[in-house]
């Protein structure tokens, strides 16, 4: 019984350190930091390098002109901001669309090759000399370009991540805005200690000249050109107001297909960027990576199971009901919370909104997630022509 409360004891450990214990020790470094050093300053005066605006889009057409209108009012000099689209495999009149409109590039071939090939692809077609990446079916604030690029002052930084907002209009949109919010503040605290771990797709800027083609099979591939940047020594900036904004999935369900996604690129990124979990050699990058990225891809979710099996276990041999057992307090916790997550899962089903409820519910789907995620890895089943979740 020792081993199995020793189990017990260290994954719960991991769990919350992973989901709260990393935001609090992240919040007190950082706080240490404003205290003994000085924050850095930048360049002063006009900084305003020609961008350009990279949108990968498979069968975008519905969102053509309402990205172009977005695209097209950015607060940045217009004659500095080149508008590049691939859109390979498109047959829903997406490129047609878009030659409509003056000044945008756009590239086509009829093969529907994935996301990363025709990034891959598109990248000979970027002059400028830096790339920022944006999705074709979400808008950017007006100021996005001019904030991304401002942090490119610095030259150690060499990408920039911007953040993912959603329109709320549910109780399940609202759950996925929550976990965004608290993202959002990790990352804008990862950055300040030294580097965002990870960019967002839907908005992240690079310089062009630090791009490398990635494999074509790659599922994350934010996540891994990012943290490639910076394992050269380079850091991954963020800035908040920099922002992508689009509609949330239409439910937890399809919320769900879009972390299985995730999950199994997460997987592999793992796989792809071991030399990161080398603390010696990349210093407080892993700590940031491990501590805010590894963990919940590995640890976390499997501790959650572990620690069900092996609190029962234990409870089964000191009494169910021993109100003086620790033990019997943690197995319950945890029956507890799954009936919660059951509870909200029944009433999504039903259409019933009761937030508090789907808290415990996405929580359980994001970690269902990962052992999904992580079979369709090893099996080879997620492709990297991903089935799009349904938006609310």
């Amino acid at each position: 019984m020792l081993v199995l409360k020793i189990i017990i004891w260290f994954f719960l450990f991991i769990i919350v350190y992973s989901y709260l214990g990393y935001g609090i020790l992240l919040y007190i470094l950082v706080g240490l930091k404003r205290m003994m050093t000085k924050k850095k300053s930048l360049p002063t005066g006009e900084f305003e390098p020609e961008v350009t605006l990279f949108v990968t889009a498979y069968n975008e057409k519905d969102f053509v002109d309402e990205k172009i209108r977005n695209s097209f009012s950015m607060d940045y000099p217009k004659e500095k901001v080149r508008h590049v689209w691939i859109t390979d495999g498109s047959d829903d009149g997406t490129p047609e669309m878009l030659r409509k409109y003056e000044g945008v590039e756009v590239y086509h071939q009829p093969q529907r090759a994935g996301k990363v090939a025709a990034m891959n692809r598109g990248m000979q077609f970027v002059k400028t000399p830096i790339a920022i990446f944006s999705d074709g079916n979400t808008m950017l604030g007006k100021e996005s370009i001019r904030r991304i690029v401002n942090l490119f002052r610095d030259p150690g930084v060499g990408c920039v991540s911007g953040e993912k907002r959603l329109f709320r209009k549910d109780s399940a949109a609202a759950t996925e805005g929550i976990y965004w919010k608290y993202e959002s503040t990790l990352k804008k605290w990862d950055a300040e200690l030294y580097s965002v771990v990870g960019a967002a797709g839907e908005l992240f800027a690079l310089r062009t000249g630090l791009f490398s083609p990635v494999e074509p099979d790659t599922l994350l591939d934010d996540f891994i050109i990012s943290l490639r940047i910076a394992a050269q020594g380079y850091t991954v900036q963020y800035d908040p107001e920099a922002y992508a904004i689009e509609n949330p999935s239409a439910s937890v369900k399809e919320e769900l297909k879009r972390k299985i996604r995730i999950s199994a690129g997460g997987i592999q990124s793992i796989v792809r960027l071991k030399q990161l979990l080398n603390p010696f050699r990349f210093g407080l990058l892993s700590f940031q990576y491990i501590s805010h990225r590894v963990l919940r891809w590995t640890l976390a979710p499997l501790g959650l199971l572990i620690m069900l099996v092996c609190s029962s276990i234990v409870v089964s041999n000191d009494g169910l009901f021993n109100i003086r057992s620790i033990y019997a307090w943690l197995f319950w916790g945890q029956i507890v919370f799954y009936a919660a997550a059951l509870f909200g899962w029944i009433l999504e089903e039903r259409k019933i909104k009761i937030k508090i409820l789907f808290v415990p519910y996405y929580f359980f789907i994001m970690n269902l997630a990962v052992y999904l995620g992580f079979v369709r890895y090893i099996r080879k089943l997620q492709t990297v022509n991903w089935e799009r979740a349904k938006r609310g």
